[in-house]
């Protein structure tokens, strides 16, 4: 019955890459002191995307470090959005927010490539973005980029859908 449970592991594992990359952007250990001694435990924050424009986050806490990175695997699918993409870029300049932290992404020319610090770089490749430059603010914290990344990423348009929302014909 073990080897059933690591086998199904195992296969929803393998589903999860075949539907995207997972990248780790952090694992924190946390603490907590009781009379025998510390207690460790893991949480994980993990970007998973299918590099064809949809991205997601997700953050899980455990008792270990592989079990962590598992839950926030499964947490990426609450917390997707699907990305617009121009080619190789973004369509057009846009800025998202969570809480203090502040990310500028702005289009790049094919072959820029992604000019980004770690975490938002992550998201930027998960999603398939090959050309852009970003610049953050505020906050420095990894969880915080990403939501503000993300946030930015929703707030992208095409011109297709602009006009259908304005009711015009380009």
């Amino acid at each position: 019955m073990a080897s059933e449970s690591k086998e199904s592991r195992e296969s929803s594992r393998g589903e999860s890459s075949r539907e995207g990359q997972e990248k780790v952007i952090q694992i924190r250990r946390c603490a907590c002191v009781v009379k025998g001694g510390r207690r460790f435990t893991f949480t994980a924050l993990v970007v998973l995307g299918d590099k064809r424009g949809k991205v997601g986050w997700g953050y899980g806490k455990a008792s270990e470090v592989p079990q962590a990175v598992e839950k926030a695997v499964k947490g990426t699918n609450r917390n997707s959005v699907q990305v617009p993409l121009a080619e190789t870029t973004i369509p057009h300049i846009v800025e998202g927010h969570y809480g203090s932290a502040h990310v500028v992404l702005i289009p790049a020319m094919p072959g820029t490539g992604v000019i980004a610090g770690n975490t938002v770089r992550a998201v930027m490749e998960s999603a398939g973005v090959h050309d852009v430059l970003t610049k953050s603010r505020g906050s420095t914290n990894p969880m915080n980029l990403v939501r503000a990344t993300l946030d930015a990423l929703a707030k992208l348009r095409t011109k297709e859908q602009i006009a259908r929302l304005r009711g015009v014909t380009i």
